[in-house]
């Protein structure tokens, strides 16, 4: 069976949560008799073909960016040729560009929809893309939700709650780094014995002006991971704050990562909206067995953080609220160990790569079937 994957960015090029939700099925569904290969667009297309894991990646040009989506006059082609040569298209939305795509390229295979997030910030536009958008999801063979919570809150999935599938994002910890010792003592000595960990892009629906609020005059010390737009924004923000115990550490390997998560006491995780649609550093946060924080805001990270079990929810964008829920993980080591063992124990049994790989390939089969 072979299956063409289409979305905007990809490996190696941008690392990010849908990426990384890619990467992990062309390698879990691979174990199945898969063969996978990826179509994206790139700003330097050279090479145009390349491989990573155990799949090609095709690479079109990026000839102009709007509104987050990409355009590109040489995909039509390349989508058109490569989905002649596949059984199923997996798209993977959302993306207006792809829609048009697919239609102009008049693809008549059968095609799956990873609907990994709702429209949320581009109100306008979507009045003009909704009649594209529902003629495209209209003609999918199967959609695809993380989460049973999202499906419960997207008006849109709503729409097509009769084939609509909840496969929830899938990791494989055995792919990740096992950090070394003398790794592990620097970030020991750097940032203590105990503290608080961020892992993610510095984006508007993070939350992180939430948590620099919500840590004045704590004692703890947290620690941020990553850089985006929003960065020198917070870094003001600390200061005025005086939040001297706060670590902005920047990017950091893969080895670093795995360091820090192991370190940590808990993860804090303060997405506010809509446009967190799941969360990857919280899954691996989990898959870390650490207890973690972080708000209810409709979509998956309160599918991997079960409040009272795995550790604490709280209303979006509430300060207050945040502060007592990093205090009570805090003050209370033995039930915050607790909550990490049950959250390691829901990513054994709900989160692997394993168990999403199976499930995607099952929808392919039965897709085939029809």
């Amino acid at each position: 069976m072979r299956v063409l994957h289409f979305f905007k960015t990809y490996l190696p090029e941008t690392v990010g949560g849908i990426e990384q939700v890619i990467y992990q099925l062309c390698q879990s569904t691979g174990a199945h008799g898969v063969e996978n290969e990826v179509l994206t667009l790139s700003a330097d297309p050279r090479p145009a073909q390349l491989t990573v894991g155990n799949h090609r990646v095709h690479r079109a040009k990026l000839d102009l960016q709007l509104a987050s989506t990409g355009f590109s006059y040489s995909a039509l082609g390349r989508l058109k040729a490569l989905a002649a040569q596949a059984d199923i298209v997996h798209y993977h939305f959302p993306w207006p560009f792809m829609d048009l795509l697919h239609l102009a390229a008049g693809i008549d295979k059968p095609y799956v929809v990873s609907y990994h997030s709702d429209i949320v910030r581009q109100k306008q536009l979507l009045r003009l893309y909704r009649p594209l958008m529902r003629r495209f999801l209209d003609k999918a063979g199967r959609i695809i939700a993380a989460s049973p919570n999202y499906l419960e809150t997207s008006e849109v999935l709503q729409h097509y709650r009769d084939k609509v599938e909840v496969i929830p994002y899938g990791l494989d910890k055995a792919a990740f780094p096992v950090p070394g010792a003398q790794r592990l003592q620097y970030w020991a000595e750097r940032c203590g014995p105990r503290f608080f960990l961020f892992v993610g892009v510095m984006r508007y629906y993070k939350g992180l002006h939430v948590l620099l609020e919500a840590a004045r005059g704590a004692n703890y010390p947290i620690v941020i991971v990553g850089c985006g737009p929003l960065e020198q924004e917070l870094l003001a923000q600390a200061k005025v704050l005086g939040l001297n115990h706060l670590h902005f550490v920047g990017r950091v390997d893969e080895d670093d990562k795995a360091a820090l998560l192991q370190l940590c006491t808990a993860f804090v995780f303060p997405s506010h909206l809509r446009s967190e649609a799941f969360g990857i550093s919280l899954l691996e946060a989990a898959m870390f067995g650490k207890p973690m924080v972080s708000c209810e805001i409709g979509t998956g990270t309160s599918f991997i953080n079960q409040s009272g079990e795995t550790g604490w929810t709280v209303p979006p964008a509430d300060a207050p609220a945040l502060r007592a829920a990093l205090d009570m993980l805090w003050d209370n080591p033995q039930q915050a160990a607790e909550m990490g063992r049950r959250a390691e124990q829901r990513y054994w049994q709900l989160f692997t790569a394993e168990r999403m790989g199976a499930q995607m390939t099952g929808v392919y089969r039965q897709l085939l079937a029809h």
